[in-house]
């Protein structure tokens, strides 16, 4: 695009000023074409998943050993009522008589 002007100086001279422009190309690249996002949104599910099986594998293990501690005071409990029920039927135990020995001197 070309400018033509013309300038008056105080002292009378005339100046023909001529501007030639060119047109500014600006380039804007965009790069990566959304690959950052999907690696992240693959990484965050990532992360929930193995979060997921974690939380689930921590109660497992909190169930099984609260039915190990159940089984093992059920078996407490079994023992207790089996030693209570021998103590009704075996009389208590009296001191066994002293063996007899034949004195023949």
């Amino acid at each position: 695009m070309t400018t033509e002007r013309r300038v008056e100086h105080p002292d009378g001279t005339v100046e023909h000023v001529t501007t030639t422009e060119t047109p500014t190309t600006i380039v804007t690249e965009k790069r990566g074409g959304g690959m950052g996002f999907i690696g992240v949104l693959i990484a965050l599910i990532a992360i929930g998943v193995i979060g997921y099986f974690a939380f689930t594998m921590t109660q497992s293990r909190q169930v099984s050993n609260n039915a190990v501690a159940d089984a093992a005071a059920r078996v407490g409990n079994t023992a207790d009522k089996v030693g209570e029920a021998v103590d009704r039927v075996v009389p208590e135990a009296r001191p066994a008589p002293e063996p007899q020995t034949s004195s023949d001197s």
